[in-house]
């Protein structure tokens, strides 16, 4: 089962807040009015211990404030995520740990995702993450292809947009390293996406796969988006499982923070701080 790390940060912060809410407002008076009682007779230790809060409450006072912020930072501004797989090499590899933008796309409400102050669409060609729409819960990173109304077409390894070819060239042979070592000898291609100018892997000799359902012009729904990797014969994405709706983005793929993979050479300090594009 899936952690929802959202659902439980706004848990965390939710009774945290009431357990110091209720305290601060109906037993720190009764503690209070128990020390300031006609003849009660309390030296300074005894009266130290009475008004100090439970310990409980001494937790969710000093928890509410962490988990707020977290909660804050993480729903409406920046979210971290680790790539898991080779899908969008070679512009991230495995094992980078990235920052995403959750503001670029709209403010959303965290656990149900509802958009409630709109800034921005998605641009062809960002690097997008989204929950897969095969089960609204697992977050997914691919490249966004096709716009809502675009018709896209994806044959013999060549992209069409609106009936317009993609323009791409070879850079070279790829040479991946550690968990990429498997796409070594891959093209190594750039690719102009609506001027975004990107790095893509094809493995030139690879028949398509047969579970591939949107190969033939395929038109691009209202409010949907459609999304590919950059490791084109090697991403489960929108050829698959069809388009991502509006409601499952998360937000935009910004920038590597730190890369660790343990079949390379661990960290790898280049790679701090790289721009995602």
């Amino acid at each position: 089962m899936t952690m929802d790390f959202s659902a439980l940060l706004v848990v965390l912060t939710s009774v945290s807040g009431v357990v110091w809410l209720l305290d601060h407002l109906f037993l720190l008076p009764r503690r209070k009015e128990m020390l300031a009682s006609p003849g009660s007779d309390i030296d300074e230790e005894l009266e130290e211990s009475i008004i100090k809060p439970p310990i409980l409450v001494e937790y969710a006072r000093s928890f509410f404030p962490i988990f707020l912020i977290v909660l804050l930072l993480r729903s409406f501004l920046f979210e971290p995520f680790r790539i898991p797989s080779n899908s969008m090499m070679p512009t991230l590899l495995t094992g980078d740990f990235i920052l995403v933008n959750k503001f670029n796309y709209g403010l959303r409400l965290p656990v149900i995702n509802k958009k409630v102050i709109p800034i921005g669409e998605p641009k062809r060609g960002d690097v997008m993450v989204f929950r897969y729409p095969g089960d609204n819960k697992t977050p997914y990173i691919k490249r966004v292809i096709g716009l809502p109304g675009d018709r896209i077409t994806y044959k013999n390894k060549t992209l069409e947009i609106n009936g317009e070819i993609i323009p791409k060239e070879k850079a070279g042979i790829y040479q991946g390293v550690g968990s990429g070592m498997v796409m070594t000898g891959a093209d190594y291609l750039t690719e102009d996406l609506d001027s975004v100018s990107h790095e893509i892997l094809i493995v030139p000799n690879r028949r398509p796969d047969s579970r591939e359902i949107y190969v033939d012009e395929f038109e691009v729904p209202e409010g949907e988006y459609f999304m590919m990797g950059d490791n084109r014969d090697n991403s489960m994405d929108s050829r698959f499982w069809k388009t991502v709706p509006d409601e499952n983005i998360i937000g935009r793929a910004f920038r590597v923070w730190m890369y660790w993979d343990s079949k390379s050479k661990g960290m790898d300090w280049g790679r701090i701080g790289q721009k995602i594009q």
